[in-house]
């Protein structure tokens, strides 16, 4: 096993062109194609599905710190990842989207970047 850690954006990316590639596929042989194949609810309900469970991952960790709630945590952040990832292969956009968001927003003041967001937010009724 390498030193090394792997560059970040390259995996990211590496991930992304997979995802991409299954769109498409054959839902019997590639668990994304199956997600794909069932559309936006079902990816939508796994984002979430794995967002909570992040969640209680991590409720699990501030409880007892040990390796184990660790690796349990990374895990989950990792099943998020991807299944945001799906979500947003699904809905036309890429990590890459979200880094230039991210970029945009490095060194801006936490509050005053939530304040413009809030200002800029077009009204869907869903508040």
């Amino acid at each position: 096993m390498s030193d090394t850690q792997p560059n970040t954006l390259d995996v990211l990316a590496r991930l992304a062109d997979v995802i991409e590639s299954r769109k498409g596929g054959d839902p019997e042989k590639s668990y994304v194609a199956r997600l794909f194949h069932k559309g936006t609810d079902t990816i939508l309900k796994k984002v979430g599905e794995e967002a909570t469970e992040t969640v209680m991952a991590a409720k699990d960790m501030a409880f007892d710190a040990s390796e184990g709630h660790r690796k349990a945590l990374v895990g989950e952040f990792a099943d998020l990842w991807f299944h945001s990832m799906v979500a947003m292969s699904h809905l036309g956009l890429g990590p890459q989207d979200v880094v230039a968001e991210l970029a945009r927003r490095e060194g801006l003041s936490g509050l005053e970047e939530f304040a413009a967001r809030s200002a800029s937010k077009p009204n869907t009724g869903t508040n």
